[in-house]
């Protein structure tokens, strides 16, 4: 069996969505898994929509997903497989058409625009199946040459061999289409550019592509594909078809789903690991069918096609948070807290770069609030109470949710917390301590109006963890200043004119 070699393929006209992130998670398992090669090939000959951003982008976002390749733009195979861009390779794709042309299995193709559409109309109105009539396949070649000679715009077809296409897809199993629904396909453009089946099956060949594994809304693609392959009397790749990704309402999964792309979850601070783990549960499962937390060298090694799954699959985002909070408990506090400094700064709460100072204390405000968080982005909301205390409204929090005696508990409270210039977890517990003395108060009764008063809200992180990130925090340079204990209950206790 030769070196298996893969290839991801993306058009750079827009950002790598759920899809293409998962092909090219797939198609780096497999060639990671056999020890083989993974190609990443720009196909750019969409000149309106490509765009080098958009290029730039697609690259860095499989970076960060944490997949690399063997060749690709900027380096790699070089000569005889480069260069890796599409639109760098025009002198090829004219070249094999010229042999097309030559052996007689192509044909230029005078028709207009009108025309076309007008056989496409009468086709659909009897219920017949739309496909081009083959009306200039008859026009003597030489003919052919001096019509374009004199200007006249004109595509390159294939003459479609009749026949059944068949192929042994690794997913769905043995595969056929009929030439009748086929026609002849367009190989080169009017204006020059190559189409998308034609650069495909030239690009795959000359790189030597064992294995197309795509999406499946490339399955009515193969066949055409097949027929150039015949045409050139070329070994066709082994096809590996995956599944569509739907929605949790079984539609296609879309933008008004939520995030799809790679940068809406770069948005969400939703870790490269994670999203790598889930993407490659959509649609295949590891031997034993139920573990779900697999690192990347244990999905290497049990990645395998058998285990692909035919039916669509359900992209669940409740399951990829949940994937991503346990991501975010594993990781080193200090790894955490430098991939929270730009969600934090672009509320307005810390600046970047951040201080080493900053980021030691930033772990412990994200151990402090952690297990209410399921993606980066929810860090702000859920830090709220350190870095934005007003004693108005925590006031009114209090008068909202108050219990019964709590301003004796506030009171008594308030005035012995004040004697501290610093106030620690330890001489909290003690002031506490005297307050359920003297109020006869404990429980929620005593604790309650308690975290209002500090917090300005009823729920939240332990105070055992709160009050000392009060205190350090500020102590801080932050564009946002944290209060400290006794600033914030100075502000309560003017807003409450006790």
């Amino acid at each position: 069996m030769p070196k298996v070699r893969v290839r991801f393929a993306p058009s750079p006209t827009g950002y790598v969505h759920v899809g293409n992130a998962r092909t090219a998670l797939f198609n780096w398992l497999f060639a990671r898994h056999h020890g083989g090669a993974l190609v990443l090939r720009i196909e750019d000959t969409d000149a309106e929509r490509s765009r080098p951003e958009y290029e730039f982008r697609l690259v860095s976002d499989l970076l960060w997903l944490g997949l690399d390749w063997d060749e690709g733009p900027g380096g790699g195979g070089g000569a005889p497989f480069g260069p890796y861009r599409q639109s760098e390779r025009q002198e090829i794709y004219a070249t094999f058409a010229n042999q097309l042309v030559e052996a007689g299995h192509a044909y230029y193709c005078f028709c207009s625009p009108e025309q076309l559409e007008a056989e496409r109309e009468a086709a659909l109105q009897s219920g017949r199946q739309p496909r081009y009539s083959g009306r200039c396949r008859e026009i003597p070649r030489r003919e052919a040459e001096r019509r374009r000679a004199s200007g006249e715009p004109a595509a390159l077809r294939l003459k479609i061999a009749e026949g059944v296409y068949r192929w042994a897809d690794l997913v769905h199993g043995e595969t056929s289409f009929s030439s009748e629904v086929m026609g002849d396909l367009i190989l080169v453009r009017s204006d020059g550019h190559p189409a998308y089946n034609y650069a495909v099956v030239i690009d795959d060949h000359l790189m030597e592509i064992t294995h197309v594994i795509r999406g499946d809304d490339h399955i009515s693609n193969t066949p055409r594909q097949l027929a150039l392959y015949r045409a050139f009397g070329w070994t066709p790749p082994e096809f590996a078809h995956l599944s569509t990704i739907l929605g949790p309402d079984r539609a296609r999964l879309s933008k008004r789903h939520g995030a799809t792309s790679l940068q809406n979850f770069r948005e969400m601070g939703i870790l490269p690991e994670a999203l790598r783990n889930y993407l490659a549960l959509l649609g295949w499962s590891p031997a034993d069918g139920k573990t779900e937390i697999l690192s990347p060298e244990e999905l290497i090694a049990q990645f395998s096609l058998d285990h692909i799954t035919k039916s669509p699959a359900v992209f669940d985002m409740d399951k990829l948070k949940w994937m991503n909070r346990h991501y975010m408990k594993q990781r080193p506090l200090g790894e955490l807290a430098a991939r929270a400094v730009p969600f934090l700064a672009q509320a307005g709460f810390i600046e970047e770069p951040a201080a080493p100072a900053v980021l030691a204390w930033l772990e412990r405000l994200l151990d402090a609030v952690l297990k209410n968080v399921t993606a980066l982005v929810q860090l702000p909301d859920a830090a709220r109470c350190v870095f934005l205390y007003d004693g108005q409204q925590a006031l009114a929090t209090f008068h909202n949710s108050a219990v019964a005696a709590s301003n004796q508990v506030v009171e008594t409270f308030i005035p012995e917390a004040l004697k501290e210039d610093s106030l620690t977890y330890a001489r909290f517990r003690e002031i506490v301590r005297d307050v359920q003395a003297e109020t006869g108060m404990n429980g929620t009764a005593l604790f309650h109006p308690i975290r209002v008063a500090l917090t300005g809200e009823i729920s939240g992180p332990e105070l055992e963890k709160l009050i000392p990130i009060f205190e350090e925090g500020s102590k801080l340079p932050l564009p946002k200043h944290v209060k400290s204990c006794a600033e914030r209950l100075r502000d309560f206790q003017a807003a409450a004119k006790l």
